[in-house]
Parts: structure tokens; C-alpha cells; sequence
């Protein structure tokens, strides 16, 4: 498995059932890999919780257990550059691991680079930081943990609702500044019990979201490629809309849940925007790419999009001088909605699984599979 390489097209099954026997063999006899691990420094929080896993100090929990099978470990947050630490460490990686809060953006010029690499995997969901065309192009596995950071995600996206229903951060920012105005607050705080939510998007993350949205009374809606069950669909309440433009202008709050892929890059732009209720609410907690930047910082100045809240942002970590910083109503926060140490403890655990199976040349649980020989998987086509 994943010892694939640039394989001649008409040759590339043939070349693929004898790889995978190739990499048995090797395993068996206890080749040595080198994984390098790309994650976020944890500096001085390192320290204050031992199961903080998912920072560059914590390496996953895995240190001690790869190195005692004697592979080599790598673990950096230097990742942008041609002087990078990951830069250095590319041409004889044999596994790169990433996360999407401190991603490592694999390009194919990387990946031309990486002649010894066999295997991308994510600490986390959503594997876009990868250019996946040239990673199937050139044989490799590209797996992340499908599932492990989802509640703490969706639960995320229920407070960032509230938070910019209720008009939270004014309240928060008097408080912290010894001020004390009520009207400052109230004149744009609404419940939002009986308001419309619309999700683009429901997958795992999107159909939780749809679950803890039920008690408060909220009109549902949803937009996917795939209705959910009908069972499901009727005990959550939730309608299904087949024309995402139809839906926007019904939604007070539209809560963004899909993939980054070639056909989402930049689908809030400015004409769809313009499609939304004036003064809709806008959660994204998938990826900043899926909004146009300038778009969106527009429609808040302009108060056609009354707040936005989010975690994601492109690139990142985001620059300074980066216009979501700087937009009117807006609750965004770094990168922080699933990796919570619940979640930490789920991706390290299933990165360790992956890395094990893959030792051992067996293949890992279908749902993680992004590229699989050669073939994406669907939700990126």
C-alpha cells in the first residue's frame, strides 16, 4: 500500500497490486520510515495539559512509540518557504502529517520533490491543503481521521450562531473596558428561536448542527449533492433544498459546511452575497477559501451581512493586515474549532492507528480515504 509511484497510465493497476506487495515485503523486514509532523506551537500552554497532544511539543503522543520502532521523527511548525524546516525534510519524507489549524500546504511542486513519500495524512478533517490531483497523479495514499473532530466542530458553530444572534462581543468589550451601555447592545440582539438556518452542506458536521438546532425551535433548511435519510431529515425537521440560490434569501443564518474542492473555492462571492438576506448571519467553520475575503469584508461594512464568525481563514495562519480582521461585526478567531483536546485525543489516536496499518502494509477504514489509488474521493471530484 502507498509505496505507489509515477506510474505510466496503462500500467498503473498492474503497477499498484505489485507496489502493494512490494511495501509487505518491506514491512516485514522493518524498514525504517521518516515521518515528519507539522503542527502548531504550543510554547508556554504546552506544559499545562498532558493530554495537549496536537501542538509540535506534544507530537501526537507518538514519539516515543514510533522511535522505539526505530523510525525517525520529525515534528516542526516551520513549514512556509523554500528554507523551511519541512522544505529540508521533503526529499527523504516517507510520511508527512499535518493539521488544518497549522496546515502544511503540500503543492505539487513539493510533491515532485518528495521521491520517497508514500503517505498524507491529516490530524483532523478536511485534506485541501494537499494538492490531491498531483498526489494521485503520483501514486500516494492521502488519508485523514473522517469523524474525529466533528461534534467538537458543530458544537463550535451552534455557540458562533448565538453568539452573533445575542450581539455577544459589544456586551463582552464593554464589560472589559469598564463601560456599561445596554442600547449599545440590545438595538441589534435577537432570539433566535423562530429564525430560518440554512446549512450549505450536511455531512457529518452539517447534519450534527441540524441535531442541535432542533430544540431551539428554528426553521431548518439544508443544501447537499445527497438528501439525507428520510428518517433522519424527518426527526430533525430539517427541508431539503435543491437550489442553493433559492435557499439563501429564506435564511436569517446560513451556516457554511462543505468541502473546499474546485467547484466551492470562492462560492460566497460577491453576486451570491448578494442573493442573502439583508442582515443574515454567516457561520464558516469549513474553510476561508469557500468566501471571497474582500467580498465578505464589503457586505459587513455595508451591513448587507449583518455578522460573520468563523475559525477559518486563507491563507493561514492569517496574515495581519488580513481584511476579516478588521471588518465590522465580525466574531472570528484563529483556527481553534476542532481541536479541542476531546478532538486532539481522537485525530492522535487515529493518526496512530493509520501509521500502524500502514507499517504493517494493511489498508485503513474506508471513510478515511481521500486519495486511494489514484481516485479521489467523491466529495473532491
Amino acid at each position: 500500500m502507498a509505496m505507489m509511484k509515477r506510474a505510466a497510465s496503462s500500467s498503473v493497476r498492474s503497477l499498484l497490486s505489485s507496489s502493494s506487495t512490494f511495501t509487505r515485503n518491506l514491512h516485514a523486514s522493518g524498514e525504517k520510515k521518516k515521518i515528519v509532523g507539522v503542527f502548531y506551537k504550543g510554547n508556554e500552554y504546552a506544559k499545562l495539559n498532558p493530554n495537549f497532544v496536537g501542538c509540535v511539543e506534544g507530537a501526537l503522543g507518538i514519539r516515543e512509540w514510533l522511535e522505539s520502532q526505530g523510525h525517525q521523527y520529525i515534528v516542526t511548525d516551520d513549514k512556509e518557504g523554500p528554507d523551511s524546516e519541512l522544505e529540508k525534510h521533503i526529499p527523504d519524507a516517507h510520511v508527512i502529517i499535518s493539521t488544518p489549524f497549522h496546515p502544511a500546504y503540500v503543492t505539487a511542486e513539493r510533491i515532485k520533490k518528495a521521491q520517497k513519500l508514500e503517505l498524507l495524512l491529516t490530524a483532523g478533517i478536511g485534506s485541501d491543503h494537499v494538492d490531491l490531483k498531483a498526489a494521485a497523479a503520483a501514486g500516494l495514499t492521502v488519508a485523514e481521521v473522517t469523524g474525529s473532530n466533528v461534534v467538537s466542530v458543530a458544537e463550535d458553530e451552534l455557540m458562533r450562531i448565538l453568539i452573533l444572534m445575542r450581539n455577544f462581543l459589544p456586551g463582552y468589550h464593554q464589560a472589559v473596558k469598564g463601560e456599561w451601555n445596554v442600547a449599545g447592545i440590545a438595538h441589534r440582539a435577537y432570539d433566535l428561536e423562530g429564525k430560518t438556518v440554512g446549512t450549505v452542506g450536511a455531512g457529518r458536521i452539517g447534519k450534527l448542527l441540524l441535531q442541535r438546532l432542533k430544540p431551539f425551535n428554528c426553521n431548518l433548511l439544508y443544501f447537499d449533492r445527497l438528501r439525507i435519510d428520510p428518517e433522519l431529515e424527518k426527526e430533525i425537521g430539517a427541508k431539503f433544498e435543491e437550489d442553493l440560490d433559492a435557499m439563501l434569501p429564506k435564511c436569517d443564518v446560513i451556516v457554511i459546511n462543505t468541502p473546499l474542492t474546485e467547484q466551492t473555492r470562492g462560492l460566497f462571492d460577491k453576486n451570491r452575497i448578494a442573493k442573502c438576506k439583508k442582515g443574515v448571519l454567516i457561520v464558516n467553520n469549513a474553510r476561508g477559501a469557500i468566501a471571497d475575503t474582500q467580498a465578505i469584508a464589503d457586505a459587513c461594512s455595508s451591513g448587507h451581512v449583518a455578522g460573520y464568525s468563523g475559525d477559518v481563514w486563507f491563507p493561514q495562519p492569517a496574515p495581519k493586515d488580513h481584511p476579516w480582521r478588521y471588518m465590522p461585526n465580525h466574531a472570528m478567531t484563529p483556527h481553534i474549532s476542532g481541536t479541542t483536546i476531546d478532538a486532539q485525543l481522537r485525530y492522535a489516536a487515529g493518526v496512530k492507528d493509520m501509521l500502524d496499518r500502514h507499517f504493517k502494509g494493511e489498508d485503513f477504514p474506508e471513510q478515511n480515504y481521500i486519495v486511494k489509488e489514484g481516485q479521489l474521493a467523491s466529495q473532491y471530484r
